[in-house]
């Protein structure tokens, strides 16, 4: 792994608490944000035969997918800071039994890649949480080959994405909501701005960014009733952080309005939201 003095804060979140969840989950969060991550996929469109970088690929679902895309000629390689995460992908790995993926172990912030090495970077979800945005950027940018691809996935503003702002208003009547973060500080929504993140990659050496809005309905924990959808957020995501501290009785009345809230989004066994990412696209000079 890379200076651990750098991202010393994420590195130990997604080791101790944030990874291990995400495993235990990752077939309902694989269904959450799969179809999200698939429209980046073919916005990328990788190529048969090109070497591809996964950016925070997690427990490998996409990293999956690409190694499927670029064929056996191709490879690609999943980096993330979790080893719990990178377990699980390994495991499926071998389940699929593809050759020409590997996973390491390591923080694209500061991670000595070979030089011009891959055509392609992407990420699903996984460049929010850089403690240097410009720097992790830029770091990543000496990755790619001359005419080299950059496309990855990032939420929106909160306002524009229900499935997180509906049940933090309803736990709000319960516990009170933490500060809102300084603009850029490592989280879901870091990226939010494209004006910033232009200004980023811009200042990375990448040319020509183009962030496309994707707004769609989000099912919550994938296809689950409702009391499935509030026990997935009372596990994972920004209402469970919310009630990291919180009793058991604090956490029933939160539950229960949660629930309420969910309620007029029910269809059948899905509770579906409102979601809005960018698909970010970028090149390196050829």
């Amino acid at each position: 792994m890379a200076d651990g003095r750098i991202n010393a804060e994420q590195i130990e979140y997604w080791n101790e608490r944030g990874g291990p969840q995400w495993v235990q989950l990752q077939e309902r969060l694989d269904a959450q944000i799969g179809p999200l991550g698939l429209v980046a996929l073919e916005q990328a469109a990788a190529q048969p035969g090109e070497s591809v970088l996964d950016v925070g690929c997690g427990c490998g679902h996409t990293a999956l997918a690409l190694a499927e895309q670029v064929g056996p000629r191709g490879s690609v390689t999943g980096i993330d800071i979790s080893r719990p995460m990178l377990g699980r992908a390994r495991e499926r790995q071998q389940e699929q039994q593809l050759q020409n993926l590997t996973f390491l172990p390591a923080d694209a912030q500061t991670h000595q890649f070979e030089p011009a090495s891959v055509d392609l970077i992407f990420s699903r979800f996984g460049v929010m949480f850089f403690e240097d945005a410009a720097q992790a950027f830029g770091n990543l940018r000496t990755a790619l080959r001359p005419g080299g691809r950059l496309c990855f996935l990032c939420w929106q503003e909160l306002r524009k994405n229900d499935w997180v702002r509906v049940p933090l208003q309803a736990a709000a009547q319960h516990v009170p909501l933490p500060p809102r973060p300084e603009p850029g500080a490592p989280g879901p929504f870091s990226l939010a701005d494209p004006a910033r993140v232009r200004a980023i990659l811009d200042t990375a050496g990448f040319r020509n960014v183009r962030c496309q809005s994707h707004e769609t309905d989000m099912s919550v924990g994938g296809a689950t009733g409702v009391d499935g959808a509030v026990a997935f957020l009372l596990t994972i995501g920004p209402v469970a952080a919310l009630l990291r501290e919180s009793d058991a009785d604090t956490r029933s009345r939160v539950a229960e309005s949660i629930r309420a809230a969910l309620l007029p989004y029910a269809d059948g066994n899905s509770v579906c939201l409102s979601s809005a990412t960018w698909v970010v696209q970028a090149e390196v000079q050829p």
